[in-house]
């Protein structure tokens, strides 16, 4: 079945080791490659001549160098232009650190479980470098903290697809290597199942010198939407903090009764709590709602304002429930409550987060 499962294969100024994976796979029954040389100089021109003279290899070219995302793109839109018959893809990464038996157990494992598969590597093994260990443990805790995802390999360039999955892979965001990242996250908001496979973990060079993997400008493009939810939710964090300090001051002074609702008795500290919160919730809400549609999400989706701000007021009353109660066991000062509602609040970050993504904001 395998040799109707199609390998891609994005390369930028490739050395030997292209012609290795070529061969590898060849060897393990797939008869067809798309290699998509990613603007690579001229220097670096004879593995593709080499691997195009294979049969069943197809060498795509970008004229200048437009990036991993990109050239994983090219190679799934020509596939569902030309190879409409194909039972999927597997992509793989042309410095042979993937097994060709690795790569075959991918694709069996897509074709059997009719999913989207991910090769992944244990990095506690001695050999992974430092910087893609560091990588990838940063970018686990991300996707379980902030969306909900439990990946064990985030940064795997060893993926299979079924063909039904490359027409929404083609849409995603993303040019470079972020563009692997946003699939993850494209597939999981969109409710696309995905699975692993536990492969060897292989790193011939020790420092991986020779991937284009720019850790802080690349970084940043994995991590953008992240860092402007994290920017926006600070600036109206400030916002709120401070008005509800101000009016917590003043409620303390004006609100000195508790009053009854349906029967219950409310003290007057939860009426100060609650009112302060609402005041300065209020102004940050708008705030934090324009530019998380606008600027964070991107989002044209209907009815957002109504879904943002239904989880604004559940938002709100836990928030003001629990620094209440919290207070009032440790204490009623208009610090100390700040002070709680900065804890409290913290942990409704994460939550508020994968909400907006996955319902106030999904396109």
């Amino acid at each position: 079945m395998r040799d109707n499962v199609i390998v891609i294969l994005p390369s930028l100024d490739p050395d030997f080791r292209l012609n290795l994976v070529v061969d590898g796979c060849l060897a393990q029954g797939f008869k067809e490659i798309v290699i998509v040389n990613d603007g690579s100089d001229e220097a670096h021109s004879e593995p593709f001549k080499t691997a195009g003279e294979k049969p069943g290899v197809t060498v795509l070219t970008h004229e200048t160098n437009k990036g991993k995302g990109r050239a994983l793109k090219t190679a799934m839109n020509w596939i569902l232009e030309n190879r409409k018959n194909a039972l999927g893809v597997v992509t793989v990464d042309g410095d042979n650190q993937h097994h060709p038996e690795d790569i075959a157990a991918c694709a069996e494992a897509m074709i059997e479980r009719k999913i989207s598969i991910l090769g992944c590597r244990d990095f506690s093994e001695p050999q992974v470098p430092w910087k893609s260990k560091a990588g990838n443990n940063i970018t686990k805790f991300v996707f379980r903290a902030f969306c909900g995802i439990k990946i064990s390999d985030t940064q795997t360039g060893l993926r299979a697809f079924p063909m039904e999955v490359l027409p929404m892979l083609c849409e995603t965001e993303g040019e470079r290597f972020e563009f692997e990242t946003n699939m993850l996250l494209e597939m999981h908001s969109k409710n696309v199942p995905f699975g692993e496979v536990k492969i060897r973990t292989i790193y011939e060079d020790k420092e991986n010198s020779t991937s284009h993997f720019h850790p802080f400008r690349d970084s940043f493009k994995i991590y953008k939407i992240i860092f402007k939810y994290i920017f926006s939710s600070i600036a109206s964090t400030v916002i709120d903090l401070v008005l509800f300090f101000i009016l917590n001051l003043i409620f303390s002074k004006t609100v000195t009764e508790g009053f009854t609702l349906f029967g219950h008795s409310f003290a007057s500290g939860w009426l100060v709590v609650f009112l302060a919160t609402a005041g300065a919730r209020i102004v940050s809400s708008f705030m934090n709602y324009k530019v998380n549609k606008h600027i964070v999400f991107k989002s044209d989706a209907n009815h957002t304002m109504l879904k943002y701000y239904i989880l604004a007021v559940i938002q709100l009353s836990v928030s003001a429930t629990l620094v209440y109660l919290i207070s009032h066991i440790f204490g009623e000062g208009s610090i100390l409550r700040t002070l709680c509602k900065v804890v409290v609040d913290t942990a409704l970050f994460f939550i508020s987060f994968r909400v907006q993504k996955a319902w106030v904001f999904k396109k």
